[in-house]
């Protein structure tokens, strides 16, 4: 327990200092003397302030959300479903994001179009997120009359494909400049969070995570299979609502403000449980939580390694560290 203790400290300091370094990162040199005052006052400087404060601050604010809630969420998937390579855009709600976001830049020209755009900056967030949501009521639909996870999961993998098809569709009639608009969404960017968006970020994802912390007991029980979990006084089916509505929360925030993520939620929390030796909740949950941040984060600072004064995609970078993790993770599955 002293050595858990430990290991969490350990990865608190180190979340804190790749928090900062996030900070200090980009194209623009400044000193940490300037950011520090422009932190907590002013450097003297407008372009530094607005540099520091009003994009580089909430850009690791949206890292440390992301990384930590996506890992949570692919936590629950490979809980519920008993899948080591499940995620958490498994359910198909991240494509229904994707969804909401191609028919805004189909509609771009069209008399629907006004109407949205009236929404002003959260237009795409709105969309997004009804987008996800609808995904999660046919879920939730399937959920309530069958009680095989399996065929829960293979139905919501089909609900992503029929979005991704329609995404395509709508690809294929979208104007040249709107379908580069939403290719470079599907890139992934954690720096399109303003202060004015944070705070429905945070509490969507907030809200979402203390439920899980809630979730400890039944998700060790359901790591026993449903028949012990139901032996044992659990009521799965609605368990099972529970972790795919949060799942879905989570997932549809995430993926509605920064654009689609992949690989984080899959493997941090392989990575959890190899780094902590044990798979229970009460452990995993936090542990998951501080190593997804801090993957994220540090991917954001990689990713704007200078390259012709360009930032990398974020999700080229997460794809680096991801891929070679689900090969280890296959491998080693099995071996076993």
């Amino acid at each position: 327990m002293k050595n858990k203790k430990h290991i969490f400290i350990i990865l608190f300091v180190l979340l804190i200092i790749v928090f900062v370094a996030d900070i200090f990162t980009g194209n623009a040199k400044i000193s940490f003397s300037e950011g520090i005052n422009a932190l907590f006052g002013s450097s003297g400087n407008e372009i530094t302030d607005e540099i520091i404060f009003n994009y580089r601050l909430p850009k690791a604010i949206t890292a440390l959300l992301a990384g930590s809630a996506l890992s949570v969420a692919g936590l629950l998937m490979q809980t519920l479903f008993r899948n080591a390579l499940a995620g958490p855009d498994v359910l198909g709600v991240s494509a229904g994001a994707g969804l909401g976001v191609a028919l805004l830049t189909l509609l771009t020209g069209t008399s629907l179009y006004p109407l949205i755009a009236s929404l002003g900056s959260m237009a795409q967030v709105v969309v997004a997120i009804s987008g996800a949501a609808l995904v999660l009521l046919l879920i939730l639909g399937v959920s309530t009359r069958i009680n095989d996870s399996v065929t829960i999961l293979v139905l919501g993998m089909i609900f992503g494909y029929v979005a991704s098809a329609a995404i395509t569709i709508l690809q294929s009639f979208a104007d040249p400049d709107s379908l580069k608009v939403f290719v470079t969404w599907t890139f992934g960017s954690l720096g399109s969070v303003t202060w004015e968006k944070m705070p429905v970020l945070l509490a969507l994802v907030v809200s979402g995570v203390i439920v899980v912390f809630f979730l400890q007991k039944s998700l060790n029980s359901l790591l026993l299979g449903e028949k012990y979990a139901t032996s044992s006084g659990l009521n799965v089916k609605k368990l099972r609502v529970i972790i795919i509505i949060i799942t879905a929360i989570i997932t549809g925030a995430i993926t509605a403000f920064t654009g689609p993520i992949a690989f984080v939620g899959v493997v941090i929390p392989h990575f959890a449980r190899s780094f902590f030796g044990t798979v229970n909740h009460r452990t995993i949950i936090p542990a998951t939580l501080l190593l997804g941040g801090i993957l994220l984060i540090v991917c954001d600072i990689l990713s704007q390694i200078p390259i012709s004064n360009r930032t990398l995609p974020i999700n080229a970078v997460t794809a680096v560290f991801g891929a070679p993790m689900i090969v280890w993770i296959v491998l080693k599955r099995k071996k076993l």
